[in-house]
């Protein structure tokens, strides 16, 4: 039986998984890495840590499970986007730090990149949702004014899993899905699109060639065998985004498959072969691993964040010897729908694109002497609920989400949670044994696809085996969709007040 690898490697750190022909995942290694925050706006990380972590989780996996090197048909990765690895000629590192995804120093660079370019345009042919300043081109633009020096020399740059990919191939491409998040890429073209260059006064031919996610770019060098403990001469497959390996891992493979990541942040994809492009609310899209499809995306930035700041500060006595979390769903199991009348708002760390103001801030309303602690708890559980309802529904104008949303991450452990959202989402929810591991089992499906030992993705359908599933209570749904109305106006009240305080401040 043939074995893989697959790395996700994400903003905290690395996941090595070891995935057997069947797709079961046999074993995991976890290993994180810094961010640095050198000035406001700038978050950067260092891509050698990235590398030397890749190494030590894959050695670390190999003695772990007692693999031979020889079993491994092939390693894919997923890797975290918008980033640029800056190469020279000699294919060396011209940064030891890069700007990340979340990072935001090109503000200044945004209204000349539009000068000569409509926003509506850009956005409507690349789909790139989040904050124009996060993309790859502008952070190009960016360092091309700043660090004019270093830029002139660049020869090359790199997405974060395909600069991993360099390190044991020696080869510079990327794949349709990771080029999607560059700012400058065609939607419906499937490739670079000239005028965004233009634009940016940025030469295309810095950006690398672009390969299927699922076909085989090189082999594991014998410098990178000795560094890593894979076999020289292993296949490395070009791999995918995070968010579509996630999408392919969540059994995302057919028109208005849907899941739900909640984790510190949220979102909720949803897989079809149109984009979906909404001007006001601006979800993001990437390319798809199968051409034609595409996945959009909504966000909150607060969700399990926020579940943590309630812990933290609302629940600070709980006994250490039970799991705070296990007390804060019996709270909330405790409390009827609507929380006695508290709602919450989650957007602690302000509002996304997909909300009325990025000057959002988190609040509780409807407080009186009668409330208790369990309340506040049901109800930051709710808001967090009902603030991705509202994102839902962006996407659900576009495309009708078809069969059951599968939700993973952290907060799938909770079934009380679970439970909140059949009867808010108004949709059956679907928890399986895939969990957390759903970015993972799409690089493993992107490998076992390109040394040819699947021919598909369908059987990514037969690995979910479900855990929970939870149809929606008819008499609760009704009692939240009232909740739902009060809610999206209280939102819209809370976004304008965030924006007078913080010219207040």
């Amino acid at each position: 039986m043939k074995n893989f690898i697959a790395y996700d490697l994400g903003t905290g750190g690395v996941k090595a998984s070891l995935f057997n022909e069947n797709g079961e995942s046999l074993s995991d290694v976890f290993l994180s890495y810094d961010t640095i925050y050198p000035v406001e706006k700038f978050m950067e990380q260092r891509p050698m840590d990235w590398w030397v972590n890749v190494c030590k989780a894959t050695k670390l996996l190999l003695a772990k499970t007692g693999f031979n090197p020889e079993t491994i048909a092939c390693a894919a990765l997923s890797g975290h986007s918008l980033v640029a690895v800056p190469l020279d000629a000699e294919g060396r590192l011209l940064a030891d730090q890069v700007p990340i995804w979340s990072d935001m120093r090109a503000e200044d660079q945004v209204s000349r990149f539009f000068d000569s370019l409509s926003y509506e345009s850009w956005y409507a042919t690349t789909g790139n949702g989040d904050p124009a300043e996060c993309y790859t081109i502008l952070k190009l633009m960016w360092m091309k004014e700043h660090q004019p020096e270093r830029f002139s020399k660049v020869q090359k740059i790199l997405g974060s899993k395909d600069f991993i990919n360099y390190q044991f191939t020696g080869t510079m491409c990327t794949d349709p899905s990771y080029a999607s998040g560059f700012g400058v890429f065609n939607l419906e073209k499937w490739d670079y699109e000239d005028r965004f260059f233009k634009a940016a006064e940025i030469d295309r031919r810095i950006f690398p060639e672009i390969r299927p996610s699922d076909s085989i770019i090189g082999y594991v060098t014998k410098k990178a065998s000795e560094e890593s403990g894979l076999l020289a001469g292993t296949p490395v497959a070009c791999g995918a985004v995070d968010n579509t390996c996630m999408a392919l891992g969540a059994t995302g493979l057919s028109e208005g498959s849907a899941y739900t990541s909640l984790g510190s942040s949220s979102w909720i994809a949803l897989t079809s072969q149109k984009p979906i492009i909404d001007m006001k609310t601006r979800p993001f899209v990437f390319a798809h691993v199968k051409k034609g499809f595409y996945t959009s995306a909504v966000s909150i930035f607060s969700a399990g964040n926020s579940n943590r700041w309630v812990r933290d500060q609302l629940c600070r006595d709980l006994s250490s010897d039970t799991d705070a979390y296990e007390i804060m769903n019996k709270m909330a199991e405790s409390v009827p729908i609507g929380s006695n009348g508290i709602l919450f708002n989650p957007s602690l760390a302000g509002g996304s694109p997909q909300e009325p103001s990025p000057y959002l801030s988190g609040s509780f309303a409807g407080l009186t002497l009668r409330n208790t602690r369990e309340d506040m708890v049901r109800a930051a559980m709710e808001g967090v609920a009902m603030a991705l309802r509202k994102t839902l529904d962006i996407l659900s104008r576009s495309v009708t989400v078809s069969g059951n949303m599968l939700i993973c991450g952290g907060g799938s452990k909770s079934p009380v949670w679970l439970r909140m959202f059949a009867d808010i989402y108004n949709l059956p929810i679907l928890k399986t044994n895939i969990d957390q591991n759903a970015a993972s089992l799409g690089a493993a499906a992107l490998a076992a696809n390109a040394c040819g030992a699947w021919n598909g993705y369908d059987r990514i359908l037969d690995i979910h085996r479900p855990q929970s599933l939870l149809d929606p209570d008819k008499e609760a749904t009704e009692k939240y969709e009232k909740l739902l109305e009060i809610f999206g106006a209280w939102t819209e009240d809370l976004a304008k007040l965030g924006k007078m305080m913080n010219h207040y401040q």
